[in-house]
């Protein structure tokens, strides 16, 4: 099933984040989301991982109403959910190998499991051999793939990114949007916001633009013709 965003707003006491926002996102495909930096973007995603509600219109995921999802219910919702923070978010008094495991463990994968899927997700994103490390003792650069490493060991249903590439080089970004490309063949859908240009232009994937909370563009690139 797909996602919907039916005119959805978003209005935070000083501004509207999002206006009258409209589209769908097909089972498995992969969409950029871009634009000016408070153009919506981080709100949009907020919206579609419940952080935040909408002012007005309809949010449908894998054809359930998130506006009918209740509080009790959130933990449930997000399981489904892969999320890249620009903040990282991550444990600092956890290893690398247990910051990349939690997913699993809330999700009730065996020991097995988890001991041979934890390596694999590090090793995806440039981080083999670094299990035993500690979030403080990574850089910025490596922290950030971290979290990526956990958001994608599950496998999860959606991907949700902000900005996931910001403190990597470009090689490595190309890497990593490689990476949530090739999702799709496990059944992934995939959503990530980024304001990097040449980055969008290099993977050539759907792309929304917002201007001020406006959707003023959605193109496919991999369609147009040469």
């Amino acid at each position: 099933m797909s996602i919907r965003f039916e005119l959805v707003s978003k209005r935070f006491e000083d501004r509207e984040a999002l206006g009258d926002i409209s589209f769908m996102v097909e089972p498995g495909e992969f969409v950029f989301v871009t634009g000016h930096s408070g153009a919506g973007k981080s709100t949009l995603l907020k919206l579609l991982a419940l952080i935040e509600r909408p002012t007005a219109g309809i949010i449908e995921v894998f054809g359930e109403r998130l506006s009918k999802i209740p509080r009790r219910q959130l933990a449930r919702y997000r399981r489904q959910l892969g999320l890249v923070f620009q903040d990282h978010r991550l444990l600092m008094d956890r290893s690398a190998f247990e910051n990349v495991a939690l997913p699993l463990r809330l999700d009730g994968y065996s020991e097995e499991a988890i001991a041979r899927r934890v390596p694999a997700a590090l090793a995806q994103v440039g981080l083999g051999g670094r299990e035993r490390a500690f979030p403080a003792q990574l850089s910025t650069g490596e922290q950030q793939r971290l979290g990526i490493a956990r958001a994608v060991v599950a496998a999860p249903k959606l991907l949700l990114a902000d900005e996931p590439t910001g403190n990597l080089d470009p090689q490595l970004a190309v890497e990593i949007m490689e990476l949530f490309v090739s999702m799709k063949s496990q059944g992934t859908t995939v959503i990530v916001a980024s304001h990097d240009v040449p980055l969008i232009q290099k993977i050539r994937r759907r792309t929304i633009v917002l201007e001020r909370g406006t959707q003023i563009d959605d193109f496919r690139p991999e369609d147009a013709h040469a």
